[in-house]
C-alpha cells in the first residue's frame, strides 16, 4: 500500500506530509465498509470539500483569465470543467482509476470505469492537498489542467454561444453547409405575436419551435436539432461544441 500511494504521488507530483489524508481521499465508502480494520474513513466528506475548493480555483482561475466575460458564460465555463464527465476525464489524466481503493461488490460492477466515482475520487484528492498543502497547492495542482481545459478559449476572441451558433459549428465540423432558418407562420395579434421557425438542411426539415420571437423560435429548433443529430451519440453536448470563434 505505501508502495502504491508513494507511486501515485510521484505521478501527481506532491508528497502528502500526512499520507493518511492521502489515503482516505482514495477510500471509498464501499471499500470502508468492508474494510473497518484497515481504514479510518473512506474520502464521501472530502469528496464535499473539494467540490468548494474545486469550485474557487476554477472561479478565481475564470475571474483572472477572462475579465470581459459575462458572468452567464463564466458560470458556463464553470460548470464544464466542474461536470463529472470532466472531473473523471481529469482524474483518468493521472490514473486515479488505478489506485482508488473499492469494494468487492463495486469492483465487480465497474466501479473503476464509473464517472460518478472518478469524479468523486477526483474532488476529495483536491480537498486532501488543500488540507495537506493549503489553497495555493491545490490550485498549483489544478491549474495545468484548467490551462488544459480553456486552451481553446484563451483568445478573446473566443467565446461560449448559443444553440443556434452550436448548430452552425457541428456542421462547420462535419465540412456540411449551414442550416437554413425560415418562419414558417406567424400566430396571434400584434401585440403578442409567436412565430414558428424551421431549421433545415439541404431542404430537409430537421426541426420546428415557436416562440415569441423570431431569434428565440430559432434558438429553440436550433436546440431541438441538436439534440436530434448528437443525442444518440452522446448523452450531453460537450462543452467543446459551445466553443465558437466571434465573428469580426
Amino acid at each position: 500500500m505505501k508502495k502504491k500511494l508513494a507511486q501515485f504521488e510521484k505521478k501527481i507530483g506532491y508528497y502528502f506530509k500526512n499520507k493518511n489524508l492521502l489515503l482516505q481521499a482514495l477510500t471509498h465508502s464501499s471499500y470502508a465498509y468492508e474494510n473497518p480494520q484497515k481504514v479510518k474513513a473512506d474520502n464521501e466528506t472530502l469528496e464535499f470539500l473539494g467540490d468548494s475548493v474545486l469550485g474557487l480555483i476554477i472561479s478565481d482561475y475564470l475571474f483572472a483569465n477572462y475579465p470581459k466575460a459575462s458572468e452567464g458564460e463564466l458560470s458556463k465555463f464553470k460548470a464544464m470543467v466542474g461536470s463529472p464527465s470532466s472531473l473523471s476525464a481529469l482524474g483518468k489524466k493521472i490514473r486515479i482509476e488505478k489506485n482508488i481503493l473499492l469494494g468487492k461488490g463495486e469492483e465487480k460492477s465497474g466501479g473503476r470505469k464509473k464517472k460518478t466515482i472518478l469524479a468523486g475520487s477526483f474532488e476529495a484528492l483536491v480537498a486532501a492537498l488543500y488540507l495537506d498543502g493549503g489553497f495555493e497547492e491545490a490550485r498549483y495542482f489544478l491549474l495545468p489542467y484548467l490551462n488544459m481545459a480553456f486552451k481553446k478559449v484563451r483568445d478573446e476572441r473566443f467565446f461560449i454561444n448559443n444553440y443556434k451558433s452550436a448548430l452552425q459549428e457541428y456542421f462547420q465540423k462535419m465540412s456540411l453547409p449551414s442550416p437554413v432558418y425560415r418562419t414558417v407562420t406567424t400566430l396571434g395579434p400584434d401585440h403578442k405575436k409567436s412565430f414558428v421557425v424551421e431549421v433545415t438542411y439541404n431542404d430537409i426539415p430537421l426541426a420546428k419551435a415557436k416562440a415569441y420571437s423570431k431569434k428565440g423560435a430559432e434558438q429553440k429548433a436550433a436546440q431541438i436539432a441538436l439534440k436530434s443529430l448528437i443525442g444518440k451519440k452522446m448523452k450531453a453536448l460537450t462543452a467543446d461544441t459551445f466553443f465558437l470563434k466571434k465573428k469580426t
